[in-house]
C-alpha cells in the first residue's frame, strides 16, 4: 500500500491538508516517498489530566498535536521518527482504558483509544511501519527510552521523601530520569543528559546519585583503557595540568492509591487505502 500511494497526487493532497491544518506553527511534512497512512484522535495522558490529541501516522514518522478546531486547525505539532519508537500495552485504570505507551529516547507518554479494537489497529499499523523501517535501515530496535511522567494527580505527597504534602504553595516537580512526582527539596539537583536535552535537567536526589555513580564508573573505564596506551609510549609522563591552557493546573479525578503505573501485565478514525 505504501509503494502504491507514494508520489501519487492523492497522497500529496492529503499531506498538504495536514500541513494546512497546522498552519505556520507546524513543520513541512511532504517528503519524497513519505505516505500518510491514517489518522485519528487518541487521549493522551498529560501532566494534569488526560487530553484529546490528533495523531497522524506516516510510513516513517508519527505526528500529533493539540486540537483547536477538529479537522480544520491544530497546533503544538510534535514529530516522532518511527525508528526511535517502541510500544508497550498497559492495563486499564479507572480513568483510562485501552492504554498503551509510546516510548522514545527523548519522550515517552501514554495514550488510550476509544475501543480495544481501535487500540489493536493502531498498534498493528505502528509496529508494521517500525518493522519495515528497521529492516530497510538495518538498525536495531531502540533500547533506551525516556521515562514517562507520572500524572500530577496520582499522588498528594512527594514520591521520594513521602513526607512533603503538595498544596497550592508547595509545587509538584518531575524528575526527568525516573518521571516521579517530587517536591523541590527532593529535586534540587540538575544533571546533563544529552539524550534528552543539551541543558542540565531537574532530577530527584536518588537519580542524581545514581547518575553520578554511572558517570564515575564510565570515567574509570575510560581511564583503564587509556593507561595501557600511555605506558606503552616511551618517556610518557602524565601532565600535572599546572601549565595547561584554559579556554573559555486543571482539576482531575483522584487516582486510587494502588494504581500501577506503566507496567506491562496485561478508534483508529480512518485508514487510507
Amino acid at each position: 500500500m505504501v509503494d502504491h500511494l507514494a508520489n501519487t497526487e492523492i497522497n500529496s493532497q492529503r499531506i498538504a491538508a495536514v500541513e494546512n491544518c497546522f498552519g505556520a506553527s507546524g513543520q513541512p511534512l511532504a517528503l519524497p516517498g513519505r505516505v500518510l497512512l491514517g489518522e485519528g484522535i487518541l487521549t493522551k495522558e498529560c501532566r494534569k489530566k488526560p487530553k484529546p490529541r490528533i495523531f497522524f501516522l506516516f510510513n516513517d514518522i508519527l505526528v500529533y498535536g493539540s486540537i483547536v478546531i477538529n479537522k480544520r486547525k491544530y497546533n503544538s505539532q510534535h514529530i516522532i521518527p518511527l525508528e526511535d519508537v517502541t510500544l508497550e500495552t498497559l492495563p486499564d485504570t479507572l480513568q483510562m482504558k485501552n492504554r498503551w505507551m509510546i516510548k522514545t529516547s527523548k519522550k515517552s507518554f501514554v495514550v488510550s483509544a476509544a475501543s480495544l479494537t481501535e487500540r489493536k489497529e493502531w498498534i498493528s499499523h505502528l509496529e508494521e511501519c517500525i518493522r519495515h523501517l528497521l529492516t530497510k535501515t538495518g538498525r536495531q530496535p531502540s533500547t533506551e527510552h525516556a521515562a514517562p511522567w507520572i500524572p500530577d494527580k496520582a499522588t498528594d505527597i512527594c514520591m521520594r521523601c513521602t513526607q512533603t504534602k503538595f498544596s497550592t504553595l508547595t509545587r509538584r516537580h518531575h524528575c526527568r530520569k525516573c518521571g516521579f512526582v517530587v517536591c523541590a527539596d527532593c529535586s534540587r539537583q540538575r544533571f546533563l543528559m544529552p539524550r534528552l536535552s543539551p541543558k542540565p535537567l531537574r532530577v530527584c536526589n536518588l537519580c542524581y546519585r545514581q547518575l553520578l555513580a554511572e558517570k564515575k564508573k564510565e570515567a574509570e573505564a575510560d581511564l583503564r583503557q587509556t593507561e595501557p596506551i600511555c605506558s606503552a609510549i616511551q618517556g610518557y609522563e602524565p601532565s600535572s595540568g599546572d601549565d595547561s591552557d584554559k579556554s573559555d493546573d486543571d482539576k482531575a479525578d483522584r487516582w486510587p492509591a494502588d494504581t500501577e503505573f506503566y507496567t506491562s501485565q496485561v478508534s483508529w478514525s480512518s485508514f487510507h487505502s
